[in-house]
């Protein structure tokens, strides 16, 4: 509103209440939102309905042991590869959201306090992202299971190979901040995570949430930090 000046000009009404400044708030999912690894899961459940997989991971059991000193992603990888051996992208999606609706009945599989924070910055206004190593259709299908929108979902990929779904961007450490960074993000007000993988996506945050950190992780990450972090015990 503006109101007349004794010279007639008009000038601001200094009254009116300043407007409201919305948050750029990052969630983990795995361990922050959910009990539990849901990409993890979801391979040991294709593994499980299909025993050939396993005999075959057993068969490759020397390559994996010959990866494992040079990566800790390459064995991970391959097992990947091998549980969604001969899946496209259609029967992969459906496999997906198919796991998703299952976990999403599952009793206390979801951090309750963790997904009241998140609505909580939802009402408040705030911008909220999950920023997660589980994969794009997983995560997606379970947020949406669980009844959550308006969310930015920046995940792990795959991609369509010869033989089947295949990883193509892993999402978590040091990569997190660079698929910010592509997202035109570089910098966040709050950022919640519950592991010491997550220190580069924490440090670029106003603050940093540490959910349900023992006290040794607790003192690494503020060490890595440099700075105190705010403790939260979620159930």
């Amino acid at each position: 509103m503006l109101e007349q000046n004794a010279a007639g000009a008009a000038k601001p009404d200094t009254t009116a209440a300043p407007a409201a400044t919305s948050r750029v708030v990052l969630f983990d999912f795995d361990g922050v939102l959910m009990h539990g690894d849901a990409f993890g899961l979801f391979m040991r459940e294709r593994y499980a309905r299909s025993p050939w997989r396993g005999l075959l991971a057993f068969v490759c059991l020397p390559l994996l042991l010959v990866q494992r000193p040079f990566s800790r992603r390459m064995p991970v990888h391959t097992l990947v590869r091998i549980a969604l051996l001969g899946m496209g992208s259609r029967r992969y999606r459906m496999a997906a959201c198919d796991f998703a609706a299952f976990l999403a009945r599952r009793p206390r599989q979801f951090c309750r306090d963790g997904l009241l924070a998140l609505r909580r910055h939802q009402a408040a206004g705030d911008r909220v992202l999950v920023v997660t190593g589980c994969e794009q259709i997983l995560v997606n299908g379970i947020l949406r299971q669980l009844g959550l929108t308006g969310l930015e979902v920046l995940a792990s990929q795959l991609r369509p190979g010869w033989l089947g779904m295949r990883p193509h961007w892993h999402n978590v450490g040091a990569r997190k901040v660079l698929r910010l960074a592509r997202h035109g993000l570089t910098a966040w007000q709050v950022a919640y995570s519950d592991s010491l993988q997550d220190v580069p996506m924490l440090k670029h945050a106003s603050e940093a949430v540490l959910v349900n950190g023992t006290p040794t992780l607790c003192k690494k990450v503020e060490k890595v930090l440099g700075r105190a972090i705010t403790r939260v015990e979620w159930f």
